[in-house]
């Protein structure tokens, strides 16, 4: 149905202890290649959401170890909001040729253009809340029952309610107490017509550990993930790239920083850190010493309110 991955994983075997025991990295990369071949193997339909970030190309290299030397058995999705950053798009459509991927698109420019959602206007508009329609749609659309996301229990509070297999009933709607029991890894993915589960196959993976097998497997990410300057500007106790998406509020001044992104979303919500780490190695010598979570650091859409993230999921956001 897909074609045929060309190109084999770059794969750097994980140093592997003596004797039979897998390492840290080993144990979560076995577990997130079980539930990738369980879904698989008993949905009929399923989608890999790939944004171009970090933890959506560590789920995509997974996932292409998980099923090689055979094709990735589903497509790739990525919900465009069209505020993203050049340098993600360009690495998007970079990997999924390299990969020879089926990429669906699901676009909120497309909703705004035809009146299902209404596109917010001001110096603080954004467009993240909109992602939901286009995600709900896309599944819809193309009747995706099983749909992976890069979500990690760490991120945030409400993600860390998660289940790895996480129902979502025909409205594409979350209800975080009635959530399926996963005893010994055993997952549920039971579901009617219209209804679909959510896989978070990363979901027990922290920050440390996505860059430590970023490094452990030299995986290629965008540049914007590593110590570059660009122009920013401070708001609300964040630095937001200066880009032509973001509308400067009376008073601020635009200031060239070295800086990188720890977490990319939409150019008007995603904020950068000061950094120097230039390398995956100093990046991760970097996150060990940091006590705050990169959606925590840098993500405007999670400072809505105390439950601003539970209430988008509820709603059908990842």
């Amino acid at each position: 149905m897909y074609r045929h991955i060309r190109e084999e994983p770059r794969v750097t075997p994980l140093t592997s202890p003596p004797g039979y025991e897998l390492s840290h990295l080993q144990a979560l990369e076995a577990e997130a290649v079980h539930i990738f071949r369980e879904v698989a193997a008993t949905f009929e339909r399923p989608v890999l959401l790939f944004s171009g970030g970090k933890d959506s190309v560590v789920m995509l290299h997974v996932a292409a170890k998980a099923f090689w030397p055979a094709p990735l058995p589903f497509p790739v999705m990525h919900v465009d909001t069209g505020h993203n950053f050049d340098e993600v798009i360009e690495f998007r459509d970079r990997t999924v040729g390299r990969l020879g991927l089926r990429l669906v698109v699901a676009s909120v420019e497309d909703d705004i253009a035809a009146g299902r959602v209404v596109d917010e206007t001001g110096p603080r508009a954004s467009r993240n809340r909109l992602q939901t329609h286009a995600l709900l749609r896309g599944i819809r659309e193309n009747r995706f029952d099983a749909v992976f996301g890069g979500a990690r229990r760490d991120e945030e509070k409400a993600r860390a309610k998660e289940r790895v297999f996480s129902f979502r009933d025909e409205f594409g709607q979350w209800d975080p107490r009635a959530q399926r029991p996963e005893l010994w890894n055993l997952y549920n993915g039971r579901h009617r017509k219209g209804e679909h589960i959510r896989v978070f196959p990363l979901s027990n993976w922290t920050e440390l550990d996505i860059w430590q097998y970023i490094l452990e497997e030299d995986i290629d990410l965008p540049p914007i993930y590593y110590a570059h300057r660009r122009p920013v500007v401070e708001r609300d106790g964040m630095l937001l790239a200066h880009t032509r998406f973001l509308t400067l509020l009376p008073g601020e001044e635009p200031r060239d920083e070295l800086v990188r992104f720890r977490t990319v979303g939409d150019a008007t919500c995603t904020g950068c850190v000061e950094s120097s780490a230039s390398t995956a190695a100093q990046v991760v010598t970097e996150v060990a010493a940091s006590r705050i979570t990169e959606r925590g650091a840098t993500r405007a859409d999670d400072r809505i309110s105390e439950a601003g993230m539970e209430d988008r999921k509820k709603e059908g956001y990842f």
